[in-house]
């Protein structure tokens, strides 16, 4: 082979595994910061969830969400979530959450987070203030346009409620 043929091969590997490194960067996702992007999408959630804003709560539904919260039936879709917030606010005007502690878990892909938390929950009973530990855990998708929106969730208490 002579020197010109060699020179060529060569820049043609290298352009190709330089090509290969720039789109394996390009694929590298930063996890912390798809984490902490939906630890702040809930904190807006629950801070929704506290002032009994039926649409901030469900500002991070997907439109075919579905919840499956303890003793109540399972639902789909958006607006059937955001109505069974509302009757929740309606019932108890008492009831809202404060963050205990949270874990979210990225795919490498970057496209899915998995959130679990564990909040205290404060609600009435007969007038008296009471509170319960529980568990929310939800799956988010990152959407066409960047944003992330929950495609279902679940919330189960784990703990009787007692007085506050």
């Amino acid at each position: 082979m002579n020197r010109s043929a060699s020179w060529k091969s060569s820049l043609i590997l290298l352009v190709f595994a330089a090509a290969t490194a720039l789109s394996t960067a390009a694929a590298t996702v930063d996890t912390a910061a798809v984490a902490e992007t939906v630890k702040a999408d809930v904190a807006q959630l629950v801070a929704g969830l506290n002032a009994h804003d039926a649409f901030k709560t469900t500002a991070y539904d997907a439109p075919d969400i579905i919840s499956m919260d303890c003793g109540s039936p399972s639902t789909i879709g958006i607006e059937a979530d955001r109505e069974g917030f509302k009757t929740g606010f309606a019932h108890d005007p008492l009831w809202k959450v404060t963050l205990i502690d949270e874990t979210v878990d990225v795919a490498s892909s970057g496209d899915l987070a998995v959130y679990r938390g564990t909040y205290n929950e404060d609600s009435s009973r007969a007038g008296v203030l009471v509170t319960h530990k529980t568990n929310f855990i939800a799956e988010f998708k990152r959407q066409n346009d960047g944003t992330w929106k929950i495609v279902w969730y679940s919330v189960s208490n784990m703990e009787k409620s007692h007085p506050k």
